[in-house]
């Protein structure tokens, strides 16, 4: 549980780069947009962190 918990902002950070794909290459939706902004917003959030404490 640790190894993902400490791998979740990289983990967000892949899903939003991700739905960035998506929009490129498919649907240009501005919602996609958005979601792979928080996505990476909130994934180095949770990279610094959850590193800062389990570290």
């Amino acid at each position: 549980m640790n190894t993902l918990l400490k791998n979740l902002g990289a983990i967000l950070v892949l899903l939003g780069v991700i739905c960035l794909a998506v929009y490129y290459f498919g649907f240009q939706v501005n919602g996609l947009l958005v979601a792979s902004m928080a996505l990476e917003v909130a994934g180095l959030f949770a990279y610094i962190l959850v590193n800062k404490r389990l570290s």
